[in-house]
């Protein structure tokens, strides 16, 4: 038996053909569907990136307990777990965030990896005498000002030709990897770019597939502001979507060619398929651009998930049960026979490949120290802090995405008893995140939307009795995380 995944970051379902988007160029995410089941309520748990990645890793929850960080020393890790029982394991990835500091223990639970540098703010090329970008590259008051813009500009005068472009090299390691082994049993390959995620840098022969003047603004801008689109703001809106589509295009491409490898080697036969992604991402939705700071509406929690499963050869058919991140680890230890363990939150989604066999009633998302979430399919329940106090981080990685925590929150620091699933190792309890009712716009309120009645969230539902059921949900599935003190305070639930 043998596996591939597919991983793409903040690729937006509502964007694919095969979610029924009309006016994007994604024919081979159709063909996918046609080869695989696709799940229709697949849900993200933890945001952002590196918080998603520790799910697929260990199968379980990192919101309630930390933020962005590394593997921890009690985690299971999918990944290893295979390597333990004789099933060889690599990744191919341009994602840049594994090997910073945040990032750098994932990678390496792999029995082999390569990487293709480039994406985003990677510290890849050096052009010493280049200080900042210049004003018309993702002006600063659109997008980021950071040494990540700066470098991005640097990065990209080594990214002339698309073969160089590292989504391009990344999947070119991975045909490699099949080519290779293709005729040997027993591995388990992770193919992963860091595209669609913004800067939506794309060559312009990609642009090409869209009627749409990419020239129009007079500047370079796919570097979208993780805030509200601001009045006046319609056209670079208009802008990014194409810019995000254009690079959605590019990344149907090389999809098909990994499409192409299963067709020439009969892969279907006995390795198991998966494509799927962190997180969505808005592209002016609800008044939106990005992630972090909006309301986790489904175009960033609802995300596309296919699946292909040679044991029971299902294809070209939908999935409605409810299905999230974490299910993904024990999908693919229950595929190659070895247990899953004890720790892992998650079910193996083989009997919901096979026949829609449904395994959560209810499932929870969301963002270190921000709203819990939950959803049973139907409704979508937002639970806000509804008193002050204080989210710590529990670990023994004090580390965030790009440095160690700071000396002012490690002074406070304290040794703090195991949890459940901690394997007896007590962790550091460190003060993060201050709650303040005058800091938050949304205090003390709750979000319910009927996605039944209303699937675009526009409109809220107000139905108490609805509200206290999903609360009374959100509450059991946070003391099933064994979640720390805080959390039932501050959330009172």
């Amino acid at each position: 038996m043998k596996a591939v995944m597919i991983m793409y970051d903040s690729l937006n379902r509502h964007l694919l053909s095969s979610y029924g988007a009309d006016w994007t160029v994604t024919p081979n995410f159709s063909r996918l569907g046609a080869k695989t089941v696709t799940f229709d309520n697949f849900y993200i748990g933890s945001m952002p990136c590196m918080p998603a990645r520790r799910e697929i890793h260990t199968g379980r929850y990192n919101f309630l307990h930390r933020s962005w960080g590394p593997l921890e020393p009690f985690d299971d890790s999918m990944p290893a777990l295979l390597a333990k029982n004789g099933i060889y394991t690599h990744i191919a990835s341009d994602h840049y965030h594994y090997w910073e500091d945040g990032g750098a223990t994932y990678h390496n639970r792999y029995s082999s990896w390569e990487i293709s540098r480039g994406q985003e703010g990677d510290q890849w090329k050096a052009i010493a005498g280049i200080k900042e970008a210049p004003d018309n590259f993702n002006p600063p008051h659109l997008s980021k000002d950071s040494p990540h813009r700066t470098q991005d500009f640097i990065n990209r005068r080594f990214l002339r030709r698309e073969e160089d472009m590292p989504q391009a090299m990344t999947f070119r390691m991975g045909e490699e990897f099949i080519e290779a082994n293709h005729q040997t049993d027993n591995w388990f390959l992770t193919i992963e770019t860091f595209d669609p995620h913004e800067p939506f840098f794309v060559q312009p022969s990609w642009q090409k597939l869209y009627e749409y003047n990419y020239d129009a603004l007079g500047i370079t801008f796919d570097w979208p502001p993780y805030r509200k689109v601001k009045d006046g703001e319609e056209k670079y809106v208009d802008h990014l979507r194409h810019q995000y589509a254009a690079l959605l295009s590019m990344c149907d491409h090389y999809l098909g060619r990994i499409l192409d490898v299963f067709d020439r080697h009969d892969l279907w036969k006995d390795t198991m398929l998966i494509v799927n992604t962190d997180h969505g991402f808005m592209l002016g939705e609800h008044g939106w651009l990005a992630k972090n700071n909006p309301p986790l509406y489904r175009e960033i929690s609802n995300t596309p998930f296919f699946i292909w499963d040679p044991r029971c050869g299902k294809k070209n058919e939908r999935r409605q049960s409810l299905a999230q991140t974490i299910d993904i680890a024990p999908t693919l230890l229950d595929f190659f026979g070895i247990d899953i363990p004890a720790d892992m939150q998650g079910k193996s989604l083989g009997g919901t490949a096979a026949n829609d066999f449904p395994v959560h009633d209810s499932i929870l998302f969301g963002y270190h120290s921000q709203a819990i979430n939950c959803t049973d399919g139907r409704y979508v329940f937002m639970r806000y802090p509804q008193n002050e106090g204080t989210i710590c981080n529990y670990t023994l990685m004090p580390c965030n995405m790009r440095g160690f925590f700071a000396p002012e929150a490690m002074k406070a620091a304290e040794l703090s008893k195991p949890f459940s699933f901690t394997k007896g190792m007590p962790v550091l309890r460190i003060p993060g995140r201050i709650i303040k009712e005058s800091g938050n716009p949304v205090f003390a309120k709750n979000l319910l939307f009927d996605l039944a009645k209303e699937p675009e969230q526009a409109v809220q539902c107000n139905d108490q009795s609805i509200i206290k059921k999903m609360l009374e949900k959100t509450s059991g599935l946070v003391k099933a995380s064994d979640a720390p003190e805080e959390i039932y305070s501050v959330f009172n639930c």
